[in-house]
């Protein structure tokens, strides 16, 4: 049997953890040069980081935001493809469930910095309203004192809901003249 080394999946999961993006930019770099008559370098990518778990059920960008790996996040964040809600085996937690959690295991002084980890998967598209099995949104596991991320939750989940509420004042309505067929 011979020894080739770490798996794509243990690199992958490895960057998460440390926050090296030289070690996930080789592992893109890896995984689009293994030739795939299915698959573009691009799905090839969005599959492995779409089923890359670790010993307990927890995605890549569950491992990432748990230890705070900010520029990994943000990496694996601007791959097309990339599931932003994956929920973990055993808590049921998305990856901004494990971002507010990470949030909260800091002193308070750096509440200020950690927050951006929240609004990066925000901005991505992490969909705030979701429940963990033991039916929390990530709202609710927000440290009471931190009232700032509190306040970005609470818009990110309105927004959310608004959804397709928004209205637009754009003067845009279409091809100009009469939609009736009357002259």
């Amino acid at each position: 049997m011979g020894d080739e080394g770490a798996t794509p999946r243990e690199l992958l999961l490895e960057a998460c953890r440390r926050n090296n993006t030289d070690l996930l930019s080789e592992v893109f770099t890896s995984v689009s040069k293994t030739p795939s008559e299915k698959h573009s370098p691009t799905e090839q990518i969005a599959q492995l980081l779409n089923t890359a778990t670790d010993g307990i059920g927890n995605y890549c960008l569950h491992i990432g935001a748990t230890y705070g790996s900010y520029e990994v996040v943000d990496t694996m964040l601007d791959q097309e493809g990339l599931e932003v809600d994956p929920l973990d085996r055993l808590e049921g937690d998305t990856p901004l469930h494990k971002a507010i959690r990470f949030i909260n295991g800091l002193p308070e002084g750096d509440w200020n910095d950690a927050k951006a980890m929240a609004e990066l998967l925000l901005d991505a598209g992490a969909d705030p309203r979701i429940r963990n099995k033991a039916k929390l949104k990530p709202f609710e596991l927000v440290d009471p004192r931190n009232t700032e991320l509190r306040s970005i939750l609470q818009k990110a989940e309105f927004a959310m809901m608004a959804g397709d509420d928004v209205v637009d004042n754009g003067k845009d309505e279409g091809p100009t003249g009469s939609a009736s067929d009357s002259d």
